[in-house]
């Protein structure tokens, strides 16, 4: 309708156009029987009009995708603040402005090369035997720094610059290799949700590891393309070196999974650091129950904190909420459509796309999409489909607005006696009893079900409670096949590297100690 519009108009105004001029009326579209304005929806601003009329989304935006690597990103930033700060490393006593912070970055380049890196190469960290950064940094020449300087004349932004191993939250790490303009498009359009390009000396507090999507992406992606102060508070995560960073440095951004704000929340001395400089933050890496999500707002006064989604495939945010989203949508969603992205809900089974509130698979296609699993062909094709639709594995609705909910992993999912039963919603349900610090919920076998539900919990410091109470508050207030047949309590969970809960693990453990087996 828009084409025709315009056409119509530039036919009235314009006599030079031939008479024989045919205009199209029915705009064209991947998805026959659905008409362009149930499809769209522009997300420069949080969408306001409920548009879609079935689970599919095609974000749209008037900013176009961006053409650049990570180092041309970098570049236009050290020209723009060069004398700004770029990086604080406050356990080390480090500081680099973006100006140093280029040149270091250039001399390690040429010392690779001076070691006999090339193009198509990988490169490795943190292993016993190789090179130390001094040797790289030493081995450094005029030399190489000039043929350093051609060899960027000729890098393709299509081409891969990191191969990111998946958290292996469900089974063994994959790496997922993504190119730069994945990573520095999500990085540009995450920036701008979180309005980096308007806000002033914005200052990131960044506890997440930079060898996840999270930090390499969020943080230092972001700090190339919009010329943000990251601050690193500790070397290895610490709850109360965070809250320090966040007073002494002023920061006014921070970045954390639902497990690093548990922390932070537990603190004794939470009130007595002055947080007044934060003006939001984002939680993500996770499910991110409510109850936590209202706790991080009201203690430590996170106004504009944000909520996102996204997978190492996908570059890794696919979903992500305004900092201006009411508490509603902040608590019960992952936030919107991020742009010139495409996302449907579809039957697992079919492939079909769902209605509206309807759950299913969450699908993703678009720029973030990575290039491949590296040299293992066939898992890439088992999640990326001929049409180019990345296959999450998560399960979750989608609203008219785009706003996504997240009911968890389709391998996390408890079938009890025929039953569909999502972790998610009785872990945000366990949440709310005063005594529940953290929840995760597995299945576990069960002879006569297949599968029964098992609540494993954190207690509050200082708590105690019993298998009886925990059934008894979810007792008239969740369905009854979703109360937990077994109350577990635990100190602490099987993790990832990076922090994310092994839902697998758990479940092993669960069993061991119930005494199941599981076939």
């Amino acid at each position: 309708m828009i084409f025709y519009t315009f056409c119509s108009q530039t036919l009235r105004k314009n006599s030079v156009f031939p008479a024989t001029l045919k205009v199209f009326r029915t705009p064209w579209t991947r998805h026959p029987g659905l008409p362009a304005t149930s499809r769209l929806i522009h997300v420069d601003r949080p969408p306001i009009v409920p548009s879609l009329t079935t689970s599919y989304a095609h974000g749209t935006s008037s900013m176009s995708l961006l053409g650049d690597t990570v180092g041309g990103a970098l570049l236009k930033s050290v020209e723009r603040w060069p004398d700004k700060e770029a990086l604080a490393f406050l356990e080390d006593g480090v500081r680099k402005t973006f100006a140093e912070f280029l040149k270091d970055v250039d001399q390690a380049a040429a010392g690779l090369l001076a070691l006999g890196l090339r193009k198509g190469d990988r490169l490795g960290i943190r292993q016993p035997g190789m090179f130390h950064f001094d040797d790289v940094m030493q081995a450094a020449s005029s030399q190489f720094t000039q043929q350093l300087q051609e060899l960027q004349k000729k890098i393709s932004f299509d081409e891969p610059i990191n191969i990111q191993f998946t958290s292996g939250t469900t089974g063994a790490p994959k790496g997922a290799t993504l190119s730069h303009h994945n990573i520095i498009n999500n990085a540009f359009f995450v920036g701008r949700r979180m309005g980096y390009d308007w806000r002033l000396n914005t200052r990131i507090c960044l506890p997440v590891p930079l060898y996840h999507c999270f930090g390499s992406v969020g943080g230092g992606i972001i700090m190339a393309v919009y010329g943000c102060t990251l601050v690193f508070p500790s070397a290895g995560y610490n709850g109360k070196s965070n809250l320090a960073a966040l007073e002494s440095e002023r920061c006014t951004f921070i970045y954390g999974t639902p497990t690093m704000y548990v922390d932070m929340l537990a603190q004794p001395d939470l009130a007595k650091y002055d947080l007044s400089s934060l003006e939001g933050g984002i939680m993500a890496g996770s499910p991110c129950p409510a109850e936590l999500v209202n706790k991080v707002v009201s203690s430590m006064g996170i106004k504009g904190l944000t909520i996102g989604y996204g997978t190492t495939e996908n570059s890794p945010v696919t979903f992500l909420a305004s900092p201006m989203d009411n508490m509603e949508r902040k608590c019960e969603t992952v936030g919107y459509i991020m742009e010139h992205l495409e996302a449907k809900i579809v039957d697992p089974t079919t492939g079909e796309v769902l209605p509206l509130g309807m759950k299913g698979e969450i699908m993703v296609r678009g720029y973030c999409v990575m290039l491949e699993y590296w040299g293992d062909p066939c898992k890439t094709s088992e999640c990326i489909t001929k049409d180019g639709w990345y296959k999450t594995g998560d399960i979750g609705s989608m609203d008219a607005y785009s706003y996504l909910k997240i009911d968890g992993r389709s391998k996390d999912m408890i079938i009890r006696g025929g039953e569909n039963v999502y972790p998610a919603e009785i872990e945000q349900f366990l949440h709310t009893h005063p005594k529940v610090k953290e929840a995760q919920v597995v299945g576990v076998e069960d002879v006569r079900m297949g599968e029964e539900v098992c609540a494993c919990i954190k207690l509050v410091d200082g708590q105690e409670s019993s298998p009886e109470e925990i059934k008894a508050f979810c007792k008239g207030q969740i369905s009854h096949f979703k109360i937990p047949r077994y109350v577990l309590f635990v100190t602490d969970y099987p993790v990832t590297i990076t922090g994310k809960i092994q839902k697998h693990k758990l479940r092993e453990e669960a069993e061991k100690q119930l005494g199941l087996k599981r076939k």
